[in-house]
């Protein structure tokens, strides 16, 4: 069923500079993508259930940034928003996704055998109508990442064949990978995360810079909201565009593995800056 967009009609009534919104205290990647000259031009624009450019910023502009981390500020109705209003989808993506381009094609790879680890409680939960409708999650404790990598990919093949037989399968295209509804779950939409224990590099004074060079992130083991309590920090992939799922897992299985080495290392009063990584 079509959203209901009389609003969006209405507000046609007024000038682009009069509904154009302020931005200048914001903190998210929309606010930094969106001009006046791209407002002009998308704001009468609709997809075929009805999505409008003011339905895709409204989470930008009702939340204005984030404490932790810089957030995406708007999100997609549809698989077609990513067409209809690419000239604000675009740069959004190309800044969150470290310079992805409009003609750049992502890569999706879900055969776990690909996964190279250096080496029980199980669990496998689909959540469904939170966030991007779906969430499959794979996990356990311990260190097998390789178990919860096949286990998760399995998982989802199995679901996918599901929604195929009933002429649904999962919105893919070689430029987004994964359609989702935020941009920044583009591409293979996974989060890899390890929970481990990080007292002295996690105040070392190249910590930050070691997470980004192995394109990684950090939060609390509660969620995204979180921070770190006992220096046990959730080490996950920043991305999930441009790079495979396979390509994804294994920089957090190789980063997490030398973070633990560097903090061996801090334990024992040694210095690491032989160990800092190149940027990936």
């Amino acid at each position: 069923m079509p959203f209901g967009n009389t609003h969006n009609k209405y507000k046609l009534n007024f000038s682009a500079e009069e509904e154009f919104p302020d931005l200048t205290k914001h903190n998210n990647h929309m606010a930094k993508a969106l001009t006046l000259d791209i407002y002009k031009k998308l704001r009468d624009k609709e997809t075929p259930s009805g999505f409008t450019l003011d339905d895709i910023i409204q989470t930008g502009v009702d939340n204005p940034g984030h404490p932790f981390i810089m957030t995406v500020g708007c999100v997609a109705g549809d698989e077609e928003s990513y067409d209809v209003f690419k000239d604000l989808f675009d740069p959004v993506i190309q800044d969150r996704h470290g310079g992805y381009k409009p003609t750049d094609k992502h890569k999706t790879d879900l055969n776990h055998e690909n996964l190279k680890v250096h080496n029980d409680n199980k669990s496998f939960l689909v959540w469904v109508n939170e966030e991007d409708h779906l969430r499959v999650i794979s996990m356990e404790k311990g260190g097998n990442m390789k178990e919860v990598f096949r286990r998760f990919c399995v998982g989802l093949q199995k679901i996918e064949e599901i929604f195929k037989k009933a002429g649904h399968p999962f919105m893919w295209n070689q430029h987004l990978g994964y359609v989702l509804t935020c941009p920044s779950n583009l591409g293979t939409g996974l989060r890899g995360g390890v929970h481990v224990k990080l007292p002295h590099l996690s105040k070392h004074p190249k910590f930050e810079e070691t997470l980004k060079r192995l394109l990684l992130q950090k939060r609390g083991t509660g969620g995204v909201d979180t921070e770190a309590v006992g220096a046990v920090f959730d080490i996950s992939n920043a991305d999930r565009l441009g790079f495979s799922e396979v390509e994804q897992v294994q920089m957090v299985v190789e980063g997490v593995k030398l973070m633990v080495e560097m903090e061996k290392k801090l334990e024992k009063g040694q210095a690491i800056d032989d160990m800092i990584p190149a940027q990936k």
